[in-house]
């Protein structure tokens, strides 16, 4: 079905990760996957679905270090590991208000999306519960997983064929897979557009590791913000709401791009490794 063509992690939910040679899986994902996450003292978890509010959190980057602890590099290029104090400082003065890096959520903590324009960016039902916040944004409240810092699933791929196709038809846009913020981009080779919808529902060995693959990726405003190098393009999620909304789950057609995994058995998944489909068609 395809090989692994990168493997990343984001150890701090909403800032830049790190790519790997090798990552262990466990039943909650890639260890040290979204281990952190930072709030502020309203309960809000830090998401850059919330761009104006917490954009700032992809001009930093989290890593874990050898002894596995997690470090976070900041826009002026300090360095500091999380628990420093210092850390949290620095990161309130760069959102403006106080903040701190958790390991845990409050259970009442929220989870905060912009609402985009385009047609299939947010399920209806979920548009007609949103409102302006204090930043002036249309935005919509919701939770994590619970227990987690994850979004929905614990796994998140996209398919390099995919990519191409958007690519080919939208030539003006950059759709690097770093601005999905997946943690396996797989080589399908000269695979059709999308070949990860037909996925859904089956069980796939990557490696040592085993998955089920559970539902397309719904897509919101991130792809569309500066990533590192990478700059702003509203046009990459224009272009996914035109090429491809489709059903999920009851929320209604949106816009997808990649699909989301469940650990099925915990091990080991290096570059290189390959995706092969352990049933029937």
């Amino acid at each position: 079905m395809g090989t692994v063509a990168a493997l990343c992690r984001y150890p701090v939910k909403s800032m830049l990760g790190e790519t790997l040679l090798s990552a262990a899986v466990t039943h909650a994902g890639l260890a040290g996957d979204r281990t952190y996450a930072v709030l502020d003292d309203t309960g809000a978890i830090g998401s850059v679905k919330h761009p104006r509010k917490w954009g700032q959190l992809l001009d930093c980057r989290s890593r874990l270090t050898d002894d596995g602890a997690v470090e976070v590099e900041l826009p002026d290029g300090v360095t500091l590991p999380v628990g420093d104090p210092d850390l949290d400082m620095r990161l309130s003065k760069l959102l403006g208000r106080h903040v701190c890096v958790s390991a845990s959520a409050p259970a009442d903590s929220t989870l905060e999306r912009a609402v985009p324009q385009y047609e299939g960016g947010v399920p209806d039902v979920v548009r007609a519960t949103a409102s302006v916040d204090g930043t002036g944004d249309e935005i919509t409240v919701g939770n994590v997983a619970a227990g987690t810092f994850f979004d929905f699933g614990r796994v998140h791929l996209v398919t390099t064929s995919s990519l191409a196709g958007l690519r080919a038809g939208y030539p003006d846009s950059d759709f690097d897979p770093r601005r999905f913020r997946p943690n396996l981009v797989v080589d399908t080779g000269g695979g059709q557009d999308f070949v990860e919808d037909t996925w859904v529902d089956r069980r796939v060995r990557v490696g040592e590791a085993l998955f089920r693959v559970v539902v397309p990726t719904p897509r919101c405003v991130v792809p569309t913000l500066g990533h590192d190098e990478l700059g702003a393009d509203p046009g990459v999620m224009r272009a996914i709401a035109r090429e491809h909304r489709i059903p999920v789950f009851d929320l209604g057609r949106l816009a997808c791009l990649g699909v989301y995994l469940d650990v099925l058995e915990p091990g080991t998944v290096r570059l290189g490794d390959s995706i092969t489909r352990q049933d029937g068609p």
